[in-house]
């Protein structure tokens, strides 16, 4: 269950990493940023990619408890954007 305090206007940067043929690049030594914004925002973003280009994203942020950490994979971000429909109808 997702904490009530979790803070969804902290700021937030969505990175993707570089990719071919939507595979990561294993040359790659960091994801570059595609949206700098609030947490609220990035999940949205986020949400919008299709499913099989997910993986390649993560989102930096302030950690918030034990859910949120400086750097949410792509498995942890689609489990958090699904409890907070539940709670907040991002």
């Amino acid at each position: 269950m997702v904490d009530t305090q979790i803070k969804l206007d902290t700021p937030a940067v969505l990175r993707k990493w570089p990719s071919f043929k939507n595979e990561r690049l294993s040359s790659s030594k960091l994801p570059y940023s595609v949206m700098d914004s609030t947490l609220r925002e990035c999940i949205r973003a986020f949400i919008a990619k299709p499913d099989s280009q997910r993986h390649l994203y993560e989102i930096h942020t302030g950690p918030q408890g034990e859910i949120i950490g400086p750097v949410m994979g792509w498995k942890n971000i689609v489990e958090l954007a699904q409890q907070l429909d539940l709670r907040y109808r991002l």
